[in-house]
């Protein structure tokens, strides 16, 4: 795994794919492997936990990101039922890829869980994050019936939800566009620190939702197709 810098025409016999801004290439990989398999086994990326291993749980969602109509469109996914030959083409974007960690920043996401006390054993954790990060990344001024149908597919065995849930609230806007964070158990001046976070928020991630964006790769693929 090498570190994106130019991006050259690849071989469709091989599988080519990014991890987190990261480029892959396998010549001989297994097709029967996992994407959640590949990133534990392979890219030691152990982040990403398996736990029922048939999509039933969540522990093992990353983000995947792929070109739609010009646009990188995100998504989230189980790695434990993706093949690893589905990626083929895709960005994917696992817990250890977001926030930035030369810069000791824990992405907002990550932050707000650990202020609201969202994690106790801290198996589901990563895979709870993933999915909130990957509707933030769609929709970064998300209503509370968009979070509660983004988690769904995320189960958590110790917290019972509450603290989860009054986590990920932080992000629920109005009909505003005003953070409803203001209901929630955070101190004022934490509070104010996010409502101004988004008030500067005008793009379509906008910087509550995003230190460092590794997509950006795909986009520089489909550039270079362009002129071939």
């Amino acid at each position: 795994m090498k570190e994106v810098t130019e991006i050259s025409s690849y071989d469709a016999t091989n599988l080519v794919f990014y991890v987190n801004g990261k480029r892959v290439e396998e010549k001989d990989v297994d097709p029967k492997m996992t994407l959640a398999a590949y990133l534990r086994d392979v890219l030691k990326l152990t982040g990403t936990k398996i736990g029922c291993n048939e999509g039933g749980c969540g522990a093992c969602t990353v983000m995947i990101s792929h070109i739609e109509d010009g646009q990188i469109r995100h998504f989230s996914a189980n790695s434990c039922l993706m093949p690893i030959c589905g990626v083929f083409g895709k960005a994917v974007t696992t817990v250890e890829g977001i926030g930035s960690v030369a810069k000791n920043r824990l992405h907002p996401v990550q932050e707000r869980l650990a202020k609201a006390h969202g994690s106790q054993c801290g198996f589901c954790t990563p895979g709870f994050v993933m999915a909130m990060y990957s509707l933030l990344r769609n929709n970064p001024n998300p209503t509370i019936s968009d979070i509660n149908l983004g988690l769904q597919g995320n189960l958590c065995r110790c917290t019972g939800y509450r603290p989860i849930l009054e986590a990920f609230y932080s992000f629920a806007v109005d009909e505003s566009g005003t953070l409803k964070v203001r209901f929630l158990r955070f101190p004022k001046k934490t509070v104010a620190v996010w409502e101004r976070t988004v008030a500067k928020s005008k793009s379509k991630t906008g910087p509550q939702t995003e230190l460092v964006d590794r997509t950006r790769p795909l986009l520089d693929i489909q550039e270079e197709r362009g002129k071939e």
